[in-house]
């Protein structure tokens, strides 16, 4: 599907984007940082893997939310 596809593929939810991150098919990761802290919930990436990211983008947006961009290396 990746190779075929004619545009980006965004996957959202913990769960499955995990799944695609163990096989290899996330090239991009953008993470929305929100100034409010909230206890609980799922972890944005498993717990079981380790990446190498590179920065490639960052915007700040009105409220204090912030856009960062990275790929894998």
């Amino acid at each position: 599907m990746k190779t075929t596809a004619s545009r980006d593929i965004s996957i959202g939810g913990p769960t499955l984007a995990a799944q695609a991150i163990r096989a290899g098919l996330v090239d991009e990761f953008h993470l929305f940082i929100t100034p409010v802290v909230v206890g609980g919930g799922n972890p944005y990436l498993p717990e079981d893997i380790r990446l190498g990211l590179e920065l490639v983008d960052e915007r700040r947006f009105k409220g204090g939310v912030v856009l960062l961009r990275y790929r894998r290396r």
